[in-house]
């Protein structure tokens, strides 16, 4: 897809050039730790990328900020399994000091994968980070992440189903039932009843591995 070349008042935004070099390095990681990155690897940066900048042109944040937030927002886990955007800081603002980003620009990207990260974000965060967190949001909702990449995740971070579940319903539960599941309109319409529908199934999930019957099921089959 396209970059952006955006100029705000006060001075150059991030310019293409840069936002190049930014997918150049992401791309080179995610490439080189292939086989760590089964579920945050090119496959899922990529996509967000793409509907990041979607929602950013509808809802008039930078465009090229949210995609640079967007290339570099799951850099944590290259750097630690199981981890948070904190956890990525470091190598986040060391591949926009490479990338020709300004100082001032690496640290307004940094503050949106913050305030899009699902654990804590809320109903007032910034036009950037909604059009960041509705991206990702969207990969965690779609049908087919839970059939065929929750596993990818169960691997890549070391974790339990039992530990997913919970971790899925405890961070996205009150998002979705406080109406802020999704922030831009057009995603809510298309998508919140996929994301209603996974959520139900990662509760299903929670009660059923309760039951002793699906425990010893499980522990028959890992």
């Amino acid at each position: 897809m396209g970059t952006f070349n955006v100029v705000q008042a006060g001075g150059a935004g991030i310019g293409a050039a840069s936002i190049e070099r930014v997918e150049r390095e992401v791309r080179a990681l995610c490439r080189d730790l292939a086989a760590r990155l089964q579920f945050h690897g090119w496959h899922h940066v990529s996509f967000v990328r793409d509907k990041a900048v979607h929602f950013a042109r509808r809802n008039g944040a930078d465009p090229a900020l949210v995609e640079v937030a967007a290339l570099v927002h799951d850099v944590n886990y290259m750097v630690r399994r199981n981890s948070l955007p904190v956890d990525g800081r470091e190598l986040r603002l060391s591949v926009l000091a490479r990338s020709g980003v300004r100082p001032e620009d690496a640290a307004r990207v940094d503050a949106v994968v913050e305030e899009a990260e699902m654990r804590t974000r809320h109903r007032d965060i910034s036009p950037a980070a909604q059009a960041l967190s509705d991206a990702d949001t969207l990969f965690k909702a779609l049908p087919v992440t839970p059939v065929v990449l929750a596993p990818k995740y169960l691997e890549e971070n070391g974790i339990t189903l039992r530990e997913l579940a919970h971790k899925i319903v405890g961070e996205q539960r009150d998002k979705h039932d406080e109406g802020y599941y999704f922030y831009d309109p057009e995603a809510a319409a298309l998508y919140s009843r996929w994301a209603t529908a996974n959520l139900e199934l990662w509760q299903c999930i929670v009660e059923s591995l309760d039951d002793p019957s699906v425990a010893e099921l499980l522990s028959a089959v890992s």
